[in-house]
Protein backbone atom coordinates (compact mmCIF):
# COMPACT_ATOMS: atom_id res chain seq x y z
CA UNK A 1 0.00 0.00 0.00
CA UNK A 2 0.78 3.51 -1.13
CA UNK A 3 0.88 6.23 1.49
CA UNK A 4 -0.95 9.35 1.57
CA UNK A 5 -1.52 12.33 3.74
CA UNK A 6 -4.14 15.17 3.34
CA UNK A 7 -2.80 18.85 3.41
CA UNK A 8 -5.84 21.14 4.06
CA UNK A 9 -7.33 23.73 6.24
CA UNK A 10 -11.06 22.51 5.78
CA UNK A 11 -11.91 20.00 7.79
CA UNK A 12 -14.89 19.41 5.43
CA UNK A 13 -12.60 18.39 2.39
CA UNK A 14 -10.49 15.95 4.73
CA UNK A 15 -13.62 14.07 5.60
CA UNK A 16 -15.18 14.12 2.40
CA UNK A 17 -11.71 13.08 0.23
CA UNK A 18 -11.54 10.41 3.21
CA UNK A 19 -14.74 8.97 2.93
CA UNK A 20 -15.73 9.02 -0.89
CA UNK A 21 -12.30 7.77 -2.51
CA UNK A 22 -11.86 3.78 -2.18
CA UNK A 23 -8.15 4.01 -1.49
CA UNK A 24 -7.70 0.58 -0.23
CA UNK A 25 -9.03 -0.99 -3.61
CA UNK A 26 -6.68 1.34 -5.56
CA UNK A 27 -3.69 0.64 -3.84
CA UNK A 28 -3.45 3.29 -1.04
CA UNK A 29 -3.76 4.37 2.55
CA UNK A 30 -4.45 7.36 4.15
CA UNK A 31 -1.82 7.71 6.99
CA UNK A 32 -2.64 11.33 8.34
CA UNK A 33 -3.64 14.75 7.79
CA UNK A 34 -2.51 18.50 8.32
CA UNK A 35 -4.26 21.57 8.40
CA UNK A 36 -1.21 24.18 6.80
CA UNK A 37 2.37 23.49 5.32
CA UNK A 38 3.58 24.18 8.18
CA UNK A 39 2.12 21.71 10.37
CA UNK A 40 2.95 19.39 7.57
CA UNK A 41 6.56 20.07 7.49
CA UNK A 42 6.71 19.16 11.02
CA UNK A 43 5.36 15.68 10.83
CA UNK A 44 5.96 14.33 7.56
CA UNK A 45 9.07 12.66 8.31
CA UNK A 46 6.90 10.07 11.25
CA UNK A 47 4.23 9.62 8.58
CA UNK A 48 6.78 8.87 5.80
CA UNK A 49 4.07 9.76 2.48
CA UNK A 50 4.63 8.84 -0.96
CA UNK A 51 1.20 11.00 -2.17
CA UNK A 52 0.15 14.58 -0.35
CA UNK A 53 -3.08 15.87 -1.60
CA UNK A 54 -2.72 19.42 -0.82
CA UNK A 55 -4.67 22.61 -1.08
CA UNK A 56 -3.08 25.41 -3.45
CA UNK A 57 -4.76 28.25 -0.67
CA UNK A 58 -3.50 27.32 3.15
CA UNK A 59 -2.85 29.98 6.09
CA UNK A 60 0.67 30.53 7.06
CA UNK A 61 2.75 28.64 3.77
CA UNK A 62 0.22 28.46 0.61
CA UNK A 63 0.45 25.17 -1.51
CA UNK A 64 2.79 26.05 -4.09
CA UNK A 65 5.58 27.43 -1.47
CA UNK A 66 5.03 24.11 0.15
CA UNK A 67 5.06 22.05 -2.86
CA UNK A 68 8.65 23.44 -3.95
CA UNK A 69 9.84 22.55 -0.32
CA UNK A 70 8.47 19.39 0.03
CA UNK A 71 9.41 17.97 -4.09
CA UNK A 72 12.86 19.52 -3.09
CA UNK A 73 13.47 18.01 0.08
CA UNK A 74 11.90 14.55 -1.11
CA UNK A 75 12.26 13.99 -4.86
CA UNK A 76 10.20 11.08 -5.41
CA UNK A 77 6.98 12.71 -3.37
CA UNK A 78 4.10 12.54 -5.67
CA UNK A 79 1.82 15.57 -5.08
CA UNK A 80 -2.06 16.34 -6.13
CA UNK A 81 -3.02 19.66 -5.73
CA UNK A 82 -6.30 20.93 -5.28
CA UNK A 83 -7.61 24.22 -5.87
CA UNK A 84 -11.04 26.04 -6.62
CA UNK A 85 -9.48 29.03 -8.55
CA UNK A 86 -9.41 27.95 -12.11
CA UNK A 87 -6.55 29.73 -12.55
CA UNK A 88 -3.84 28.42 -15.78
CA UNK A 89 -1.23 30.62 -14.13
CA UNK A 90 -1.38 28.03 -10.62
CA UNK A 91 -1.69 25.11 -13.37
CA UNK A 92 1.39 26.24 -15.07
CA UNK A 93 3.11 26.98 -11.73
CA UNK A 94 2.08 23.29 -10.19
CA UNK A 95 3.31 21.91 -13.54
CA UNK A 96 6.52 23.66 -13.49
CA UNK A 97 7.36 22.28 -10.02
CA UNK A 98 7.00 19.28 -10.49
CA UNK A 99 3.33 18.89 -8.93
CA UNK A 100 1.96 15.55 -10.46
CA UNK A 101 -1.47 16.64 -10.43
CA UNK A 102 -3.55 19.51 -10.70
CA UNK A 103 -7.64 18.88 -9.62
CA UNK A 104 -10.20 21.74 -9.36
CA UNK A 105 -12.26 21.84 -6.57
CA UNK A 106 -15.42 20.71 -5.89
CA UNK A 107 -13.85 17.29 -5.70
CA UNK A 108 -14.74 14.82 -8.57
CA UNK A 109 -13.88 10.93 -7.18
CA UNK A 110 -13.27 9.94 -11.06
CA UNK A 111 -11.12 12.28 -11.83
CA UNK A 112 -9.39 11.74 -8.40
CA UNK A 113 -9.49 8.01 -8.85
CA UNK A 114 -8.09 8.44 -12.41
CA UNK A 115 -5.10 10.31 -10.65
CA UNK A 116 -4.08 7.99 -8.30
CA UNK A 117 -4.28 5.19 -11.16
CA UNK A 118 -1.76 7.00 -12.83
CA UNK A 119 0.43 8.09 -10.13
CA UNK A 120 0.32 4.23 -9.08
CA UNK A 121 1.85 3.13 -12.19
CA UNK A 122 4.25 6.08 -11.28
CA UNK A 123 5.24 4.91 -7.84
CA UNK A 124 5.65 1.05 -9.34
CA UNK A 125 7.96 2.19 -11.42
CA UNK A 126 10.00 3.90 -9.03
CA UNK A 127 10.42 0.74 -6.87
CA UNK A 128 11.27 -0.78 -9.43
CA UNK A 129 14.07 1.50 -10.91
CA UNK A 130 15.15 3.08 -7.16
CA UNK A 131 18.88 2.19 -6.32
CA UNK A 132 19.19 1.09 -2.90
CA UNK A 133 20.38 3.94 -0.91
CA UNK A 134 23.67 3.69 1.12
CA UNK A 135 23.49 3.55 4.43
CA UNK A 136 26.64 5.28 6.73
CA UNK A 137 27.91 3.56 9.75
CA UNK A 138 26.56 6.62 12.22
CA UNK A 139 29.01 6.70 15.86
CA UNK A 140 27.93 7.81 18.93
CA UNK A 141 30.51 10.61 18.85
CA UNK A 142 28.66 11.98 14.92
CA UNK A 143 25.08 11.50 16.58
CA UNK A 144 26.33 13.38 19.71
CA UNK A 145 26.70 16.44 17.53
CA UNK A 146 23.42 15.83 15.85
CA UNK A 147 21.70 15.74 19.60
CA UNK A 148 24.30 19.15 20.36
CA UNK A 149 23.00 20.73 16.70
CA UNK A 150 19.34 20.22 17.99
CA UNK A 151 19.71 21.84 21.36
CA UNK A 152 21.21 24.77 19.70
CA UNK A 153 18.97 25.04 16.93
CA UNK A 154 16.12 23.54 18.01
CA UNK A 155 13.98 27.19 17.19
CA UNK A 156 14.53 27.76 13.86
CA UNK A 157 11.39 27.03 11.93
CA UNK A 158 12.97 24.84 9.23
CA UNK A 159 14.87 22.16 11.24
CA UNK A 160 13.68 19.11 11.06
CA UNK A 161 14.29 14.97 10.18
CA UNK A 162 15.15 15.83 6.37
CA UNK A 163 17.20 19.18 7.08
CA UNK A 164 19.10 17.96 9.77
CA UNK A 165 20.02 14.57 7.85
CA UNK A 166 21.14 16.64 4.84
CA UNK A 167 23.02 18.36 6.58
CA UNK A 168 24.94 15.86 8.48
CA UNK A 169 25.21 13.55 5.72
CA UNK A 170 22.82 10.70 6.12
CA UNK A 171 19.85 9.08 4.82
CA UNK A 172 16.71 10.56 6.53
CA UNK A 173 15.09 7.31 7.53
CA UNK A 174 18.08 5.80 9.14
CA UNK A 175 19.44 8.70 10.88
CA UNK A 176 15.61 8.40 12.53
CA UNK A 177 16.42 4.69 13.57
CA UNK A 178 19.69 5.40 14.68
CA UNK A 179 18.81 8.62 17.05
CA UNK A 180 16.30 6.92 18.76
CA UNK A 181 19.06 4.18 19.27
CA UNK A 182 21.77 6.35 20.61
CA UNK A 183 19.96 9.19 22.16
CA UNK A 184 16.58 7.11 23.61
CA UNK A 185 14.07 9.51 22.03
CA UNK A 186 12.93 9.44 19.02
CA UNK A 187 14.00 12.31 16.88
CA UNK A 188 10.72 14.39 16.74
CA UNK A 189 10.08 13.95 19.95
CA UNK A 190 13.46 15.20 20.99
CA UNK A 191 12.69 18.88 19.19
CA UNK A 192 9.25 19.17 20.11
CA UNK A 193 10.58 18.38 23.95
CA UNK A 194 13.16 21.17 23.53
CA UNK A 195 10.32 23.80 21.90
CA UNK A 196 7.71 22.80 24.16
CA UNK A 197 10.14 23.04 27.26
CA UNK A 198 11.25 26.98 25.76
CA UNK A 199 7.90 27.57 25.35
CA UNK A 200 7.12 26.41 29.18
CA UNK A 201 9.85 29.19 30.05
CA UNK A 202 8.11 31.96 27.91
CA UNK A 203 4.77 31.08 29.36
CA UNK A 204 5.18 33.07 32.68
CA UNK A 205 6.64 36.39 30.32
CA UNK A 206 2.53 37.46 29.40
CA UNK A 207 3.13 36.70 25.82
CA UNK A 208 0.32 35.40 23.10
CA UNK A 209 0.37 32.27 22.09
CA UNK A 210 1.30 33.00 18.35
CA UNK A 211 4.50 35.24 19.68
CA UNK A 212 5.94 31.88 21.66
CA UNK A 213 4.80 29.84 19.14
CA UNK A 214 6.94 31.78 17.09
CA UNK A 215 9.90 32.04 19.07
CA UNK A 216 10.21 28.55 19.70
CA UNK A 217 10.45 27.15 16.18
CA UNK A 218 6.67 26.78 15.10
CA UNK A 219 5.49 29.53 12.99
CA UNK A 220 1.50 27.57 12.86
CA UNK A 221 0.02 27.89 16.31
CA UNK A 222 -2.40 25.77 15.72
CA UNK A 223 0.06 23.18 15.55
CA UNK A 224 2.05 24.64 18.51
CA UNK A 225 -1.16 24.68 19.90
CA UNK A 226 -1.74 20.66 19.84
CA UNK A 227 2.40 20.05 20.28
CA UNK A 228 1.98 21.83 23.66
CA UNK A 229 -0.91 20.09 24.94
CA UNK A 230 0.38 16.70 23.86
CA UNK A 231 3.84 17.46 26.01
CA UNK A 232 1.99 19.27 29.28
CA UNK A 233 -1.32 18.21 29.22
CA UNK A 234 -2.91 21.26 29.17
CA UNK A 235 -3.92 24.22 26.74
CA UNK A 236 -1.41 26.82 26.14
CA UNK A 237 -3.49 29.80 27.65
CA UNK A 238 -4.58 27.42 30.41
CA UNK A 239 -1.06 27.07 31.36
CA UNK A 240 0.09 30.66 31.46
CA UNK A 241 -2.66 31.51 33.72
CA UNK A 242 -1.15 29.60 36.16
CA UNK A 243 2.15 30.25 35.75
Amino acid sequence: MYRVMIIDDEVKIKKLLKLTIKWEMLGFEVVGEASSGIEAINIIDELNPDVLFVDIRMPFMDGIEFAKLAIERYPYLKIVMLTAFNDFDYARECIGIGVAKYLLKPINKTEINDALIHIKKELDRQEVHKAYERLEEINVSSMGKVREYIIQHYNEPEINLTSIALKFGFNPSYLSRAFKEEVGVAFTDFLNGCRMEYAISLSKENQYMYQVAEQVGIPDPNYFGKCFKKYTGQNFSEYAKKS
